[in-house]
Formats: C-alpha cells, sequence, structure tokens
C-alpha cells in the first residue's frame, strides 16, 4: 500500500479518487480519457471504467500500456488482475474485426478467424450476412453496414471500418485568411489537431466520429475546416432554427462561399443547395405517429460527401435510424459532452463514429481560450409554508415544488443587483417561474413560443450590450452564441441532466476582454430533490475539472 497515491480501484472496475490528495487534480484528468465519473460528492469520487470508455480511448491512440501504467502509477492498492485483464481484453478487440471494401463486395475481415466465426454465429449479425466465412473473410450487405457495426458492438467486438466513403458532388469551399470585416483568421492549435484526428489525411481510417470541445472553443470553426478538407457537398444538422442562421453566418463569414452556395432547410424555408443546413426538428417532423417521415429524402438528395452533427448527444432516435443507412457518406459529430441522458453513447460511437479528438475543458481555460468561470451553488430555504405540501407531495411535484421555491426570486433580484454592469442570462426550466422573474426584474424572456425574429432581435440588443439582462427557457441551452455574456444564473434544471449543466456554463465560456472571469449561479433548495438533482447535473463539470463554490443564501456578497 501507497498511502500517498489517491486511487483505489475494485474488483467492479469502480475507481475511487480522493478528493483531498494534493495530487487530485493530475489523477483526475489522467484517468478522465478512459473512465466515467459516476458520483462526486465532497471526499471521495467515484469513476467507473467500461467497455465503451476503454474503446473511445483506444479510437485517441490509447493502449492498454498507457491505462495500466496511469492505473498503477497512482492506485493506493495493486490493480485487481481481473481489471488489468478485461482492458487488455477490451482493448484487443478494439479493431479486431474490420469493415472493408475488396472487389467490389464489402466484407467483415479478422485475422482471427475463430473470432469472425464466434461472431457470425450470433443471431444479432446472420441477418446481415451474404455468404460463407472463407477465410477469415464473409460478405456482408453494404445497405446494412451500419447495422452490422451495432450488431458487432453488442456482440463485444467494436468494429474498425475501413470500407471507405463516397466522395460526394465537389464544392470549391476554402476558409478566407480574414473574414468579411477584414478580420485576420486563422485556426487554433487545438482545431487544427480535431480536424486532423477526423480527417486522417483522406485515408478510409479517418472520415467518421466525433470531435468533443467546450461551449466556446469553436465547434463551428471546426466543422467549417472539415468542409474546407472535404471540399464536397455538405449538410449540416442542428438543433433550431437559430442555430441554422448563426450557422450560415459563420459559413458566409469564414469561407469563399456565397449565398447561393448555402441553404436554409427549416420549417420557415426548405431550399437545398451546396452547403444545406437543417434542424433535427423538420428531419423527425411527420404528420402521425403511424406516417413516415416525410424529409428523410434530404439525406439522399444533394450527393452529400460530408454531414456535420452538431449538438451530436442531442441526435433524435429516427435520425440514428437514417443514419445507420448512410454509412457511406462521411461524418462528423461535434459536441461539449458525449453523455446522453438517454443512454444511447452507444450509437454514437457505432453510426457517428469513435470519440476522434478531446480535450479537458481546464486545459483550453489555462491556455485562454475560454474564460475561466467560477461556479456557486447557492442553497435556498424552502418557505415554512410550502414544508407540508412538500413532504406529502409524491417525488415528481417534490421536485418541481422545490425548483421554482420562491426564495429563489430574492437570491436572483440581489444577483442582478450585483451584476448590474454585466452582461447577465437567468436560464430555467420552468415557464411560469421565469414569467414571474421576468415582471419582477422587468427583463425580455425568450421561450420556445417567441417567434424567431423576435429571439434574434433580443439576441442582437444583448450582443450588442444596450440589453444587459436576458431570461432564457430552455431554449437558451443550445447553439445560442452570445459571447459578451459572462454571467448565468440557473434558477432550476431538468432533472439530473449533466449535458444541460455542461451547456448552460458554456454560454458564458468564450473568452473575456482583459480575461474577465465568467460566473455560474446554479440556485438550489436545501435539503430536497432539487440538491439530490444538481448533484449529478454537476458531474460531468466535475469530471472537467470544475467544482463548485457552496454558499447559504445569506452568504451571498452584496
Amino acid at each position: 500500500m501507497n498511502d500517498n497515491r489517491p486511487l483505489i480501484i475494485q474488483s467492479d472496475r469502480t475507481v475511487l479518487l480522493e478528493v483531498g490528495s494534493p495530487a487530485y487534480a493530475e489523477v483526475r484528468d489522467a484517468i478522465a480519457p478512459f473512465a466515467e465519473l459516476e458520483k462526486s460528492p465532497e471526499h471521495i469520487h467515484t469513476y467507473r471504467i467500461s467497455p465503451l470508455s476503454v474503446w473511445n480511448a483506444a479510437s485517441t491512440g490509447i493502449g492498454t500500456a498507457e491505462i495500466l501504467a496511469t492505473l498503477e502509477r497512482y492506485a493506493k492498492y495493486p490493480v485487481p488482475k481481473n481489471v488489468v485483464r478485461e482492458i487488455e481484453q477490451w482493448i484487443a478487440r478494439y479493431g479486431k474485426i474490420r469493415l472493408e471494401t475488396r472487389d467490389g463486395r464489402m466484407e467483415l475481415v479478422s485475422g482471427d478467424t475463430a473470432v469472425l466465426a464466434e461472431a457470425c454465429s450470433s443471431t444479432l449479425l446472420k441477418p446481415y450476412l451474404r455468404g460463407e466465412l472463407t477465410d477469415g473473410r464473409v460478405a456482408v450487405d453494404p445497405v446494412y453496414r451500419g447495422h452490422v457495426k451495432q450488431a458487432l458492438l453488442k456482440i463485444g467486438y467494436p468494429v474498425e471500418d475501413l470500407a471507405g466513403y463516397v466522395i460526394g458532388g465537389p464544392l470549391d469551399v476554402r476558409l478566407r485568411e480574414a473574414t468579411r470585416e477584414g478580420r485576420p483568421l486563422s485556426l487554433r492549435p487545438y482545431q487544427i489537431a480535431s480536424i486532423d484526428a477526423f480527417w486522417q489525411n483522406g485515408t478510409v481510417r479517418g472520415g467518421s466520429g466525433v470531435v468533443v470541445l467546450p461551449c466556446g472553443a469553436g465547434k463551428t470553426i471546426v466543422g467549417i475546416g472539415t468542409m474546407d478538407r472535404c471540399r464536397t457537398k455538405t449538410l449540416v444538422l442542428t438543433t433550431h432554427t437559430i442555430a441554422v442562421r448563426q450557422w450560415r453566418d459563420e459559413i458566409l463569414d469564414k469561407t469563399n462561399l456565397t449565398e447561393d452556395d448555402v441553404a436554409e432547410y427549416t420549417g420557415e424555408s426548405k431550399d437545398v443547395r451546396p452547403v444545406t443546413i437543417a434542424t433535427y426538428q423538420i428531419l423527425t417532423y411527420r404528420r402521425s405517429k403511424t406516417e413516415p417521415f416525410i424529409h428523410f429524402d434530404l439525406f439522399k438528395r444533394n450527393d452529400w460527401g460530408l454531414i456535420i452533427y452538431d449538438e451530436v448527444h442531442l441526435l433524435p432516435a429516427p435520425v440514428f435510424r437514417i443514419t445507420a443507412e448512410i454509412q457511406a457518406t462521411r461524418r462528423l459529430g461535434l459536441t461539449a459532452t458525449l453523455v446522453r441522458e438517454d443512454g444511447q453513447e452507444q450509437d454514437v460511437f457505432t453510426l457517428i463514429g469513435p470519440k476522434r479528438f478531446d480535450v479537458p475543458w481546464k486545459v483550453l481555460e489555462s491556455q485562454g481560450w475560454i474564460a475561466t468561470a467560477t461556479c456557486i451553488e447557492v442553497r435556498v430555504a424552502l418557505p415554512d409554508e410550502l414544508k407540508m405540501e412538500y413532504a406529502l407531495a409524491d417525488n415528481r411535484t417534490k421536485f418541481r415544488l422545490s425548483s421554482e421555491n420562491t426564495s429563489k426570486i430574492g437570491v436572483v433580484q440581489k444577483l442582478a443587483a450585483r451584476h448590474a454592469s454585466d452582461q447577465v442570462l437567468v436560464i430555467g426550466q420552468y415557464l411560469d417561474q421565469l414569467e414571474r422573474l421576468a415582471v419582477i426584474l422587468r427583463a425580455p424572456l425568450i421561450t420556445g413560443r417567441t417567434p424567431n425574429k423576435e429571439r434574434e432581435k433580443l439576441y442582437d440588443a444583448f450582443r450588442e450590450g444596450t440589453l444587459k439582462l436576458l431570461m432564457v427557457s430552455k431554449v437558451g441551452n443550445f447553439a445560442v452564441d452570445l459571447p459578451d455574456a459572462n454571467v448565468l444564473v440557473q434558477v432550476s434544471g431538468t432533472y439530473g441532466s449533466r449535458q444541460e449543466e455542461a451547456q448552460r456554463l458554456g454560454r458564458i465560456l468564450r473568452p473575456k476582454p482583459n480575461a474577465q472571469t465568467a460566473y455560474f449561479y446554479s440556485l438550489v433548495t436545501r435539503d430536497t430533490r432539487d440538491q439530490d438533482f444538481s448533484s449529478n447535473r454537476q458531474l460531468f463539470l466535475t469530471e472537467q475539472g470544475y467544482s463548485y463554490r457552496i454558499l447559504d443564501e445569506h452568504e451571498l456578497p452584496s
């Protein structure tokens, strides 16, 4: 035993990390690429090593030796032998079976015939086989390329897809040396590295996968830089119409493309051009649950050579299904977090591609690429008149009562006054709560019902600084570019959503003038379901190196 080492690795693959250790931050960053944080109380953080976490690490070039060396370097006790064996086996399985194209046939290939025979005997894979296993090869139906990959992952053999891609319609898209306003334009080193990791010199080893970068780190620029590499017709999918227009503005500002080259495909406009930007909402629209998705033909209408999935962690299940059928098209996923609250990370891995690039948020903060952020959890008491109602309510009602706690109103007023000269966003889950706050604070509120023109007007006023305080519902979680926002007050959240917490912090992470600190306040009702769920919401950010300073409402400085 080495008492100075802060890790305890258990035989069930849980990893315990002592927060009080001087080496805590170093160890946290070292294990993050291959272990997932599950719990983060004050003194001991609990991680888990899983097949998918190891395979994502392997996809970025991390091997068995590096993982085991990290565990052994920081482990208080010897690493359990079964954990060592499982990591070795999982890494060995990654790419053990490959998808290749030979003589016009798509085949599963392995140097270990017994492994391939075992996989081919599975009822999950058999429907997609087209022939007999011979010399370590068996033909598969290329129409079901995505389904083959899903089946093999479930069997426990994540396939390395080397079957290649269609070139797509040519498009001479190039990054400008300066923006339209004349500002010098150059990619940051980590943006270039992420594009290189995805592109892999244009070989079949690249061309599909996910780039994970913090909000404010320029994921849109990574997408545009990838378009510059591919030089092909591109379909961009994103979360809502405002995000569509931001993508369009960025593409026109930073490439040689013109208005005639770039189209919107939304509820308001359905043009298709060499670069088309669509919303997930329009793609998944259908007249009834029994009818087909009428806009899915967009995936096959324009000889796309690249599809970019913005906020890929939000990809709706129907889009996964169509993506399984277009595996011959290069696919880039962009996200701040691979966490999916529906547990479908495996579908991102198989159908969009493995994680190609990831960098800890705190690393980019230390390099000045994103703002330094202070996270503060403000604990608020439940009013006496609500305590009996809360005690007798079911769990769902308890969460809503504690989330909408009226005592939070005074705290928001205090924070708004304290940050009167800052650009402040107030965001929440419940419309009744936000509407009441908007009246009290005399601030405009953007919700899902706000027309797009009104949203754009308010966002523009906020960017220009003529509007200092803006209220937003969940529509503000994703793909809203408000670079000058430096204070965010979260009055309520979506249960234990880790991805939402990360996205909300991301609203204020753009670098600030004079290295100004950003502030993220999360208002939580003490000793209630609200507090329970807030602990889970904070998991991903804790994994990225952020810590929450906990204050009582009365401890807030004026």
